[in-house]
């Protein structure tokens, strides 16, 4: 089996992969980080990435969270779930919210730079596929200056 898989194929490789993300608000700003490999280079998202085996969703986004920023967070309730369909992969991307102490973000592992983004730094920044659909239909923007 070559290219990308239709839908209701069955085949290992073509499994649907449980992501997760983190939607952390500071001073009425949104944490962002720079994709530096893999899906999306360059573009800014949500720190997170693949849930890996046996974490829990909130393991999972405390793990990525300070990989990716070096922050340490606790998780509050679901903000909202996603699905991307990017490069053969199904990822289906669990979002909470997510609390952060007061240290300084700086990018590390896959992210290549990071920012406590307004609702105009939205405008400008070049976001991964749909994310500002996913702040706006979650009212994470409402929050933001």
């Amino acid at each position: 089996m070559t290219g990308n898989p239709t839908v209701g194929e069955r085949h290992p490789a073509h499994v649907p992969e449980v992501a997760v993300g983190a939607v952390c608000i500071r001073s009425a700003r949104l944490l962002l980080v720079r994709r530096g490999r893999g899906v999306a280079v360059g573009a800014w998202s949500l720190p997170g990435g693949r849930l890996e085996f046996g974490e829990t969703i909130a393991e999972g986004i405390r793990r990525e969270l300070l990989e990716e920023t070096g922050l340490h967070g606790t998780i509050g309730p679901l903000c909202g779930i996603a699905e991307r369909v990017v490069d053969g992969h199904h990822y289906v991307i669990v979002d909470h919210w997510v609390s952060v102490d007061d240290a300084e973000a700086v990018a590390a592992d896959d992210a290549d730079d990071v920012v406590w983004a307004s609702r105009a730094d939205l405008e400008r920044l070049q976001l991964v596929a749909r994310l500002r659909e996913f702040l706006d239909a979650h009212r994470v923007t409402d929050l933001l200056d």
